[in-house]
């Protein structure tokens, strides 16, 4: 029997990496059938439009991909427009899914949503148990509306709506806008335009110490339809009672230092790199636990070195007009 599912976010860098792989399948001879849409053809925003194509199309699957993302100053800037939006799209699209009767569901979520002084590595019962980090509130906030949401929707109605957690993400499909895109496709598309004007230095802002892990895109990806995979029970096995979510990392960070020199030897520019000690550093370190996900089979397999080649020839590949997406 064919199973069908729905892709939304197909053109974002999740959606787009999950969207590969599942065509993968299909081309194995997987019996999957692969429904998208993209925002001209259907608002996620829109709750008539929704409920609509949902009860039209009533795919066995949903896959929510589609969210409103960026860096510290596009959080820091637009938090009405962040808040909003991933609540709107998760509300629409969580509760239109049970009421057109469809039992499973895959949220994509963040590592934002954990406390700003969580004890690392972070466990997914972390959640809740202190303040956010002010910078990303706002999505923070709405991510974890999110993870709520598919909790009460198992407990009250029995549904599998299942959430993952990833580290911060980058790999093809990322957003390499100069102002509003995350820490790393930032410093990337900065260190190019660096070494191709032979500037002197670079500025990146804070003081280089807080440590982050990063997560390459395919690897989240393949744990998507992994934990996808995991029946229901196997599934419940490895979550804690009343949680839906599961983090999907390296279980290895890096300092901003680290990842800016990184990326500077692998770009080849050769001149300074200074940090704005006056810019926001963030969160001070963000490493999740990566045990629960490990004892169900499945961890990362890109190292960060290998991913950043990479993304970079395929950042040195693409248009500069279609990278530069607000």
């Amino acid at each position: 029997m064919t199973t069908k599912i729905f892709v939304a976010g197909h053109r974002g860098m999740v959606g787009s990496a999950i969207l590969r792989l599942l065509e993968a399948r299909i081309a194995r001879g997987e019996d999957l059938s692969l429904l998208t849409r993209g925002h001209e053809e259907l608002d996620l925003s829109n709750q008539v439009a929704v409920r609509s194509f949902m009860r039209a199309q009533k795919p066995d699957l949903v896959i929510l991909a589609a969210a409103k993302v960026g860096g510290i100053l596009a959080n820091d800037t637009y938090p009405a427009e962040f808040i909003y939006e991933n609540l709107i799209i998760q509300a629409n699209v969580i509760h239109q899914s049970h009421a057109a009767g469809i039992d499973r569901l895959l949220l994509l979520g963040s590592s934002c949503i954990y406390p700003r002084l969580a004890v690392q590595p972070i466990r997914e019962s972390e959640l809740l148990t202190g303040d956010l980090e002010p910078t990303n509130e706002p999505y923070a906030i709405a991510k974890i509306a999110g993870i709520k949401m598919c909790e009460s929707y198992n407990r009250q109605y029995g549904r599998d709506y299942r959430s993952v957690m990833p580290a911060n993400l980058y790999g093809p499909g990322d957003n390499f806008h100069p102002e509003n895109s995350h820490v790393l496709p930032s410093l990337m598309q900065r260190f190019d335009e660096a070494r191709k004007t032979s500037a002197p230095e670079v500025v990146v802002w804070g003081t280089g110490t807080p440590r982050r892990e990063f997560l390459h895109v395919e690897d989240l990806a393949d744990a998507c339809l992994f934990v996808l995979g995991l029946d229901r029970d196997a599934y419940a096995e490895n979550v804690e009672p009343m949680l839906s979510h599961v983090n999907v990392g390296t279980g290895e960070d890096v300092s901003i230092r680290q990842l800016a020199e990184m990326i500077a030897e692998v770009v080849g520019f050769t001149g300074r790199i200074v940090f704005d000690e006056s810019k926001p550093d963030g969160t001070p370190r963000k490493l999740l636990d990566v045990s629960r996900l490990a004892r169900m089979g499945w961890s990362a397999r890109i190292p960060l070195r290998t991913g950043v080649r990479e993304t970079y020839q395929w950042f040195l590949s693409q248009e500069p007009a279609k990278l530069r997406r607000a």
